[in-house]
């Protein structure tokens, strides 16, 4: 532009400027044109195009902020992770110190005892003293919200990659059944003066003939089904059926309803003990003599029959009950301070053999002294109609072999503390064979025992139980051939041995005069003595 603008320039000269000016001009308007002088019709197509652009951008650095805030987040995650590894190592490591330093201590007296006059600290103390000291606490950071939500995240994802952590066991019924049981292996004929003194009640193996005898081998399944419902199953895989041995039999098959969350009141039904008479209520496995006393256990085969019984006790007196047992003392059980039932009456695994049903009921208290002596007193007594089933062909019956059969017993236990006394006495009716007749006839029966006993505990675990008792009975007993007639006055002297809770060793002496009549021994009188040995096996 320059050149087409001057002043006073030649002819020549101008034209030549007026040349170049207006090519300039020519190829500027063709090629040269600004931006501000394109068309108007290309603007919209550029500005699109421009906005698209600057959308595609700030995506780009959105998803670029994202990826740097996930980073950081994964860092805080494997931050969190790793300091829960190293808690729980410390936890561990604390714990396993903390063990490790008990279990290479003695034991320790409870807190406040004194040894040779000097105060010893509980074990808790001891322990928290021996354990590694822990470091200075530390006032945590503050976190800013999203972290609580990242560290359960974390902890979420840790359970996760963890599956071998096992989840709480279950509640069933099944989960909670237990076991226990004995066996009582007897030799009965060390000594034997007479063979012909024998106890069909007492012990089969009595007499000639005979040797090693498996007398029980009971093993005892039970439980809670819930809270209001329990059950106890025991068989017995040494009874006898004639001359064969070591049968299985049950014993015990029942189930105890609960009425309050107490366990005052409950019904059990099923196979069980008739509460009658502390001899037979009390367990096999806690009594101290060979076998249950005539007078008492003639009123029940094998002490048991199928029945319903109503039980009540609150749970003071079962606490008692359960104390007379897990302390040693030889408690009976928990029978309730009352009971009340009905029941076949013909004994254990036998059918009914009549329409009438025996009714029991019976009331004991376990007093407590204050000095901690243990002195229980019961009542107890049963009525019914027996049918004597096993009879020889030459006696004669009533009508249907039907016979009232009716007992009332007192009893009065004082428990070994360490002198102990146990008595029972009961009278009542029953049917009984008559030798001059040949008759079964309705008699009245008397008769009882009393057992003197004490234990002596050592510091080795040794405990003593020396006992004696003398037993009287003049009856029947229903249950054997021909309602069969007794009498009997017989002392037995006695020692068990408890090493610890699982062997039981006894000896026993026994000498006595029995009679017992049949329509096969109408005259049959018999005097011996016995020196008979237990080994009791608990587990």
């Amino acid at each position: 532009m320059a050149l087409c603008i001057g002043s006073r320039p030649r002819l020549g000269f101008v034209l030549l400027r007026i040349v170049v000016c207006f090519a300039f001009l020519s190829l500027t308007v063709l090629f040269g044109q600004a931006p501000s002088e394109r068309p108007a019709q290309q603007i919209p197509e550029n500005e699109e195009i421009h906005r698209l652009n600057e959308k595609i951008a700030a995506q780009a650095q959105k998803i670029a902020d994202q990826a740097e805030q996930l980073a950081t987040q994964q860092t805080q995650i494997n931050a969190l992770q790793l300091g829960l590894a190293e808690q729980k190592a410390l936890v561990n490591k604390v714990l396993q110190s903390g063990r490790a330093v008990l279990v290479n201590q003695p034991s320790f007296p409870l807190d406040g005892a004194a040894v040779d006059g000097e105060p010893v600290a509980s074990p808790d103390a001891f322990a928290a003293a021996s354990l590694p000291s822990a470091p200075p606490a530390v006032a945590p950071a503050v976190q800013p919200a999203p972290q609580a939500t990242q560290a359960d995240a974390a902890l979420k994802q840790e359970e996760q990659e963890q599956p071998f952590v096992k989840k709480a066991a279950g509640t069933h019924w099944y989960d909670k059944i237990k076991e226990r049981g004995y066996m009582q292996f007897r030799e009965n004929n060390i000594v034997n003066t007479n063979r012909l003194y024998t106890c069909d009640q007492c012990d089969k193996s009595i007499g000639p003939n005979q040797g090693f005898f498996l007398r029980r081998m009971r093993l005892v399944l039970y439980g809670d089904i819930s809270d209001h419902l329990s059950f106890y199953l025991q068989p017995d895989f040494a009874s006898s059926s004639g001359s064969s041995q070591n049968y299985a039999q049950l014993r015990d098959a029942y189930f105890d309803v609960f009425f309050d969350k107490e366990k005052a009141n409950r019904v059990r039904v099923g196979l069980s003990k008739i509460p009658y008479g502390f001899d037979n209520l009390q367990s096999s496995q806690n009594r101290l003599d060979f076998d249950r006393d005539d007078a008492i256990n003639s009123a029940q085969t094998n002490e048991r029959d199928i029945g319903v019984f109503y039980y009540w006790a609150p749970p003071n007196i079962r606490a008692r009950f359960a104390e007379l047992v897990s302390s040693g003392l030889k408690g009976s059980g928990d029978y309730g301070e009352f009971g009340i039932g009905l029941y076949n009456g013909q004994g254990l695994n036998n059918p009914s053999a009549n329409s009438y049903f025996h009714y029991v009921a019976r009331y004991t208290y376990p007093f407590k002294l204050k000095n901690g002596q243990f002195i229980e007193t019961s009542i107890q007594g049963y009525t019914g109609k027996y049918t004597v089933t096993s009879l020889s062909s030459s006696t004669i019956t009533q009508p249907g072999a039907l016979y009232i059969d009716q007992r009332l017993a007192l009893s009065l236990i004082v428990y070994p503390q360490p002198f102990g006394l146990q008595t029972e006495y009961n009278w009542g009716t029953g049917p009984q064979y008559n030798p001059m007749t040949k008759y079964i006839q309705q008699h009245p029966l008397n008769g009882g025992y009393v057992l003197l006993n004490y234990r002596a505990r050592f510091s080795n675990g040794l405990t003593l139980f020396p006992y004696g008792r003398f037993t009287y009975y003049n009856g029947a007993k229903k249950f054997e051939l021909d309602a069969r007639k007794y009498l009997v006055v017989e002392g037995d002297f006695g020692l068990e041995f408890q090493v610890g809770k699982y062997i039981e060793p006894t000896i026993q002496y026994t000498y006595g005069d029995r009679e017992f009549e049949d329509a096969s021994k109408p005259s049959n009188r018999q005097l011996g003595s016995l020196l008979r040995v237990q080994l009791q096996f608990n587990y």
